[in-house]
């Protein structure tokens, strides 16, 4: 047998889309079918009576048309090619997921069975495509799902958005520009019949209103609660939703860095002070998106009181790379690349004297009540400089240096915006002596308790954590946190 052509590829497919809506045994009219294809009802029937005459399809004048158990097959199997196509092109091509749709309507009748099922592979045999509509299987069966809409579903009860059932990209934009992608958590707080309105609570408890229609397109299923204990890591990345209500604080971490840019519009100020000793050190970190969360840049200066001297340490210039957002089954990724600057005087012990790079691979994953961030990064300093005495004479020897660390803390919500928070950071510092390089251990422990209100669309966090450093000796601290989030624009 031949295969169909692209024509009745398209039918097939269409055919078959619009008869999952339909009860057992409805058919689709003709109207509907041209509508969708872009023809004249005449074409489509011309072309429905040829499917029906090759056993692909069973018509009755004047009703409509259903697709016989082959047409459905041959139909399932366009549609899987369609879907793994569209997320092969944005998991390995990297295109954007607004855009795929169309790509795919072209590959799909060009691509090969033995390439799809390398395709299938490659991705993990993925069960949902990039805009979360179900992939046939290798046979053609299709997973059968229930889903609620924003227009249906329960208000005041956290959601996971499962799936977008328009793909016209400027709809697809329109999700992606207000964070109602597959996998986003939100909230309906209201509806207005009279407004013909639906309110929402999205991420970082920001508010946002959008109307009945485009809600009705967004497919959602209540979040499922999961119990998880501090102490057991399996299962962290499993394919399950962000749970629960959604955390109304996600990027206001002390020591270990997560894996969240800052939203379009908004930008956030960040003030840390550590006591240990007797030597208050304090930093203050600016973020903003550029412009939106893809790209995020910002500044860290560091400022230090010992004792009876003061100054300014070295400066970090940031920036941070969304590459994956958090979802069903994966982490949110953000790498960070920091230009160090010294800023700070070195012969005062405010600085190491040494322009550098710092590169940090932070991840974020939420199971449940509980958030998860780990990092891994190294310190490079081109020339660090190091000075010691030779009788009444001071030696100054400089050198490169590389310094890894590794970080990672779990963060457990008593209330959406109250936690508890303990984190853990190593560093392996490259230290110079006077002849040659050694390296030095130290590890923090810092237990901890963040807070944070709502104020109009600005945000204020405040935390409290006590860090214990084990080095040469063992000293524990303060650590106290303020950050202020605001939009720079309407």
């Amino acid at each position: 047998m031949a295969a169909p052509s692209q024509t009745v590829e398209n039918y097939l497919k269409h055919i078959y889309q619009a008869q999952l809506s339909l009860p057992h045994d409805g058919l689709v009219s003709m109207g509907q079918l041209a509508a969708a294809l872009g023809v004249v009802p005449g074409t489509a029937t011309t072309m429905v009576k040829a499917l029906a005459e090759s056993g692909l399809a069973h018509y009755e004048p004047y009703a409509g048309v259903r697709l016989t158990a082959a047409g459905q097959k041959l139909a399932a199997l366009v549609l899987r090619r369609h879907r793994l196509v569209e997320l092969f092109l944005v998991r390995v091509m990297g295109m954007d997921w607004t855009e795929v749709h169309d790509e795919a309507e072209n590959l799909e009748h060009a691509v090969s069975d033995r390439v799809i099922a390398l395709m299938d592979d490659m991705l993990g045999h993925p069960s949902v495509d990039p805009h979360g509509d179900p992939i046939p299987d290798r046979h053609g069966a299709l997973p059968s799902h229930e889903y609620d809409s924003l227009l249906t579903c329960d208000v005041g009860k956290p959601v996971t958005i499962a799936r977008i059932s328009d793909q016209d990209r400027a709809f697809l934009q329109f999700a992606e520009k207000h964070e109602l992608r597959p996998g986003d958590a939100v909230q309906v707080e209201e509806r207005s019949a009279e407004a013909d309105s639906v309110r929402l609570r999205v991420r970082n408890n920001r508010r946002l209103t959008i109307g009945a229609r485009a809600a009705s397109k967004v497919l959602v299923r209540a979040a499922k609660v999961v119990v998880m204990l501090l102490t057991c890591s399996r299962g962290l990345f499993a394919q399950t939703a962000p749970t629960a209500e959604p955390f109304r604080i996600t990027d206001n971490s002390f020591l270990v860095e997560e894996a969240f840019n800052q939203e379009k519009g908004v930008f956030q100020n960040i003030f840390g002070m550590t006591h240990v000793s007797g030597t208050w050190a304090t930093t203050f970190t600016q973020e903003w998106p550029v412009p939106g969360m893809t790209h995020q840049l910002s500044y860290t200066l560091l400022f230090v009181n010992d004792h009876h001297r003061s100054g300014l340490g070295d400066t970090l210039i940031n920036y941070r790379y969304q590459v994956m957002e958090e979802g069903p089954g994966r982490p949110a990724f953000a790498p960070r690349v920091s230009l160090i600057i010294p800023t700070g005087d070195s012969n005062r012990g405010f600085g190491d004297g040494s322009a550098g790079l710092q590169v940090n691979l932070p991840f974020s994953k939420q199971t449940g009540d509980w958030y998860w961030h780990g990092n891994a990064g190294l310190t490079w300093l081109e020339r660090a400089r190091a000075t010691f005495r030779d009788g009444d004479l001071s030696v100054v020897r400089r050198t490169s240096t590389a310094s890894p660390f590794l970080a990672g803390s779990a963060i457990y919500r008593l209330r959406p915006m109250l936690h508890l928070m303990l984190e853990s950071f190593a560093s392996f510092d490259e230290t110079i002596h006077e002849e040659g390089t050694s390296r030095d251990t130290t590890f923090i422990l810092s237990p901890g308790i963040r807070g944070g209100w709502d104020i109009g669309d600005k945000q204020v966090v405040l935390g409290l954590a006590v860090p214990v450093t084990w080095a040469s000796d063992t000293n524990a601290g303060v650590f106290v946190y303020a950050s202020y989030e605001l939009p720079f624009r309407k």
